[in-house]
């Protein structure tokens, strides 16, 4: 069962989690990988807009994505964007990394080796990992200017897109974990935390909403 008091809380993280910037024309998009072929969507139609030249897509296979996506997350989001009309010129496929950190990290070495200058960055991820995905910009390609982006989608929308509302809670609380331990082991840079957002991780925590909780060892982002 999850109360009124629990969708409150997720609201709340959810809102947090995504960073409201307005996209901008930017050197180019970076499309995170993950099970959400909503970023390669996504990342398609801001190339429509003008807002990129040109998009890489990142990203290996996971336990959650192996099945759907063998070819691994950023060949079926490259697959995706050239069926929604992106020139296969446009699109460069970074295929190794398996977390945030090596996304970032992978993708700047890509575009240094092709030659692509890189001034700002617009980096498309699930709605609710816009923060984390900045903040590990900001901590691993500091020079550049990032902006983030996802699919424009309410909580609901969301829940309704993934079939499970239990699994969507427990990602977002574990996405806010990750924002406050991460800073320490210099995965990402520290965000400001409202208090009222901490409450509602802790109630959320509290209520049994803890399979995405990291343990004390961990893997790194």
């Amino acid at each position: 069962m999850i109360s009124t008091q629990n969708w409150a809380d997720t609201r709340r993280l959810w809102e947090y989690h995504q960073m409201g910037h307005t996209p901008r024309p930017c050197s180019v998009a970076i499309g995170l990988g993950s099970h959400d072929l909503g970023v390669a969507d996504t990342a398609a139609e801001l190339y429509e807009r003008g807002m990129a030249p040109l998009i890489v897509f990142t990203g290996a296979t996971s336990p959650t994505t192996r099945e759907r996506m063998p070819r691994g997350e950023a060949v079926h989001y490259r697959e995706r964007a050239l069926e929604l009309g992106v020139p296969s010129s446009a699109v460069l496929v970074e295929p190794r990394a398996r977390n945030t950190g090596e996304n970032i990290r992978f993708s700047r070495e890509l575009l240094e080796e092709a030659g692509v200058g890189v001034s700002s960055v617009l980096l498309i991820s699930k709605p609710y990992e816009e923060r984390r995905a900045y903040a590990t910009a900001r901590k691993l390609w500091s020079e550049v200017e990032t902006v983030s982006a996802s699919s424009p989608m309410t909580l609901n929308e969301y829940v309704d897109s993934i079939g499970d509302a239990r699994t969507v809670i427990d990602m977002l609380v574990g996405a806010l974990q990750r924002l406050l331990v991460y800073p320490e082991q210099g995965f990402l840079v520290s965000q400001s935390v409202p208090a009222d957002v901490i409450e509602a991780y802790e109630r959320l925590c509290q209520a049994g909403f803890t399979s995405r909780l990291l343990t004390t060892d961990a893997p790194s982002s």
